[in-house]
């Protein structure tokens, strides 16, 4: 995609771009299509019955990359290739029909190839958990590519690490991560954990969007986040020295951030953020009890513990427990309260049992999402759409209106008008919304 040199303004697309080697996660395989990882109704592929896609055309679109594996899938099931050595193993095919020669263009006259890609070599010789990885994956990939001409074991770390600090994750509509592709132009954009920018997809296509005003479009100052930001300093800090080898010094790693912490003022007509290991609020002088700060300590620990249990499965009964413990003790912005919240409204939205629940956990959201990521950010945005279709469905459709109208003016600016999930969703539930509000 080529750029302009003039000012880009905020919710401008300053890049878009095809992968140069992508999968579908493992875990999708049967739900979602091969060649455009999108789900719907299938067709198994008849050779290696392996992969589904949507209809012919993703087939022979996806053919010129799954003929070099069609056989291989077949001849190792039902075992399933790891997500990892299976785009290995589309890297290396890729690169011996001369793929390194492929070029990502980030402004007209600039681009990355493959081997411009940091490799961070050294830093993974002393990984002893990568080289771990990378050693079972070099062994999946000489049975899985038997046949083929490997790399040495240089290049293949080189491989290897280039997909560990490069890769994106693909991600659905919802934001979830449905796959892992490389993308050579947008690797060029490093970290912030105040981006300036975002990256959303359209399929496997990645949009890059401005979320500021820019005098001008300079890579070296575009930051996108390559983490989620709903962490802590010390957790942010530690997930991108282990997965990419640096420490972010942006200007929210270099502050201080209270709410984090924070307790809340025992006084229940004070919403100060205060600190357990004080005496008093700050703000109105209310005096903690003895054993507050130990209370407080019990109660963040028990949500860690839970939280993390329910790292990749949501449970309302859980969240319950645990937000009914936090009440009077943990602030209404602490990050641990904020990700109850979450893990609440998610666990409500997929049970349908109770829609007003999920509406409330989703108003008590907000105030946590505009603090920790930010009032454009593509999460941002979603929360308030899924909370506008909980509001029309529970036939509060004037609510529904307004909480629609701010998710459209988040999503516009993230995503775009054109982008499916503004125009395929947000505007008819908006429509509707508008129309019951009317009558």
């Amino acid at each position: 995609m080529k750029s302009k040199v003039k000012f880009i303004k905020k919710g401008s697309t300053i890049l878009t771009a095809k992968p140069f080697a992508y999968v579908l996660k493992s875990e999708f395989r049967n739900d979602r299509c091969n060649n455009c990882l999108q789900s719907g109704k299938l067709l198994k592929c008849s050779a290696c019955q392996c992969v589904y896609y949507c209809d012919q055309h993703c087939q022979r679109e996806s053919w010129g990359v799954h003929k070099f594996e069609c056989s291989n899938l077949k001849r190792i099931s039902p075992r399933v290739i790891p997500d990892a050595a299976r785009l290995m193993a589309r890297i290396i095919v890729k690169l011996n029909k001369a793929g390194g020669d492929e070029k990502g263009y980030y402004t007209e006259t600039n681009f990355r190839m493959f081997k411009d890609l940091m490799s961070h070599y050294s830093d993974l010789k002393q990984d002893a958990k990568r080289m771990e990885h990378f050693t079972s994956l070099c062994g999946v990939l000489f049975e899985f590519l038997r046949g083929t001409t490997l790399p040495n074991s240089a290049e293949l770390m080189g491989i290897y690490g280039r997909i560990c600090v490069n890769s994106f994750n693909i991600l659905d509509q919802e934001m979830n991560s449905i796959g892992t592709g490389i993308y050579l132009g947008p690797s060029i954009m490093d970290h912030s954990c105040k981006p300036n920018a975002v990256a959303v997809f359209e399929g496997t296509t990645i949009i890059v969007r401005a979320l500021e005003d820019m005098p001008r479009l300079d890579w070296s100052q575009v930051r996108i986040s390559y983490i989620d930001l709903l962490n802590s300093t010390e957790e942010r800090q530690a997930e991108l020295l282990a997965g990419y080898y640096f420490r972010c010094n942006c200007e929210r790693c270099i502050s201080d951030e209270p709410m984090i912490t924070a307790a809340a003022c025992p006084s229940s007509s004070c919403n100060a953020p205060c600190s357990a290991s004080e005496k008093h609020c700050v703000k109105c002088g209310e005096n903690f009890s003895e054993e507050f700060e130990q209370t407080f300590k019990e109660v963040t620990a028990f949500t860690v513990h839970h939280l993390q249990s329910m790292k990749t499965m949501a449970y309302l009964d859980v969240s319950k427990i645990c937000l009914k413990r936090q009440d009077g003790v943990l602030h209404s912005l602490n990050l641990q309260h904020v990700r109850t919240l979450d893990a609440a409204f998610e666990a409500a939205v997929n049970l349908g049992a109770s829609w007003e629940d999920a509406e409330q956990y989703g108003l008590n959201l907000i105030p946590g999402y505009l603090l920790y990521y930010g009032n454009l950010h593509p999460l941002t945005g979603l929360l308030y759409l899924k909370l506008g279709k909980i509001q029309l469905y529970l036939g509060k459709s004037l609510e529904a209106v307004d909480t629609l109208k701010t998710a459209e003016s988040v999503l516009n600016i993230t995503h775009g008008e054109q982008h499916s999930l503004v125009k395929d969703h947000l505007r008819p539930l908006l429509y509707q919304a508008i129309c019951e509000s009317s009558k």
